[in-house]
C-alpha cells in the first residue's frame, strides 16, 4: 500500500511563503540588513517546506512463512516535528513494536511510517496514536506498541523554560491494550519498563 500526502490547502509556494516570513520577521521588529541575514526569509521558507513535506513510500510487507509470535521491535527512530500550537520544532526517539500475524513488515519501513506522520504541524499524543493505528490497519498484527520520547522546544525555549524536560507518550493496540504482562514484556524490551504498569 502506498502512503501519499494528505490533501492540504493548496500547492507549496515558496516566493510567498518567503514574502511573508520576510514580512512576519519585519512585524517581529528583526531587522533583514546585515547582509547574512539577508536571505534568512527564503531559508525559513524552503527549512519549513521540507520539514511540512511527507515523502509518499510504499509498504512493503511478507509472508510471515515461519510464523514468528514474538515482538519486532525497532527502537530510537528519529523523531523531527513541528508542534501545531507554536509552530517550533520538537525531536526525539520514537519506539516501535508489533507481535506478526499473518504477515511481517520491512524493518525500514518502520521508520518511514514514523517520519510520515512526523512532516506536518503535530502533537505529540495525535502522532504516537497515527503511527500505532497505520501499522494496526495494515499489518493485521496481533499487538502494536509504538512509545515516542521528545523535547518541544516551545516548552523549553520559552513560556515555562523546562530546560532538559522531555515528554513521553505512549499508544498500546490489539492485545497490548489489554494484557498487563504483554505490555510490561514490550515496555521492557524498548527500555522503558518503568513506564509500565
Amino acid at each position: 500500500m502506498t502512503v501519499t500526502e494528505e490533501p492540504g490547502p493548496g500547492p507549496v509556494d515558496l516566493d510567498s511563503a518567503e514574502a511573508a516570513a520576510r514580512d512576519f520577521l519585519w512585524h517581529l521588529g528583526v531587522s533583514l540588513n546585515p547582509e547574512a541575514a539577508e536571505h534568512t526569509p527564503g531559508r525559513m521558507a524552503r527549512a519549513y517546506a521540507e520539514l511540512l513535506a511527507p515523502r509518499p513510500f510504499s509498504v512493503t510487507t511478507f509472508p510471515n512463512d515461519h510464523a514468528y509470535q514474538d515482538f519486532v521491535i525497532a527502537r530510537d527512530i528519529p523523531v523531527h516535528s513541528v508542534c501545531e500550537h507554536h509552530f517550533l520544532p520538537f525531536s526525539g526517539v520514537a519506539h516501535v513494536g508489533y507481535l506478526p500475524g499473518a504477515r511481517i513488515v520491512g524493518l525500514s519501513k518502520l521508520a518511514r511510517v514514523v517520519e510520515h506522520y512526523a512532516r506536518r504541524p503535530q502533537v505529540q499524543e495525535r502522532l504516537t496514536q497515527q503511527i500505532a493505528s497505520y501499522l494496526s490497519r495494515n499489518l493485521d498484527a496481533d499487538a502494536v506498541g509504538v512509545v515516542i520520547e521528545a523535547e518541544h522546544l516551545c516548552m523549553t525555549m520559552r513560556g515555562v523554560q523546562a530546560s532538559g524536560s522531555s515528554t513521553s507518550t505512549s499508544a498500546m493496540l490489539g492485545r497490548l491494550s489489554k494484557d498487563a504482562e504483554l505490555r510490561r514484556e514490550f515496555l521492557s524490551l524498548v527500555g522503558r519498563a518503568r513506564s509500565g504498569g
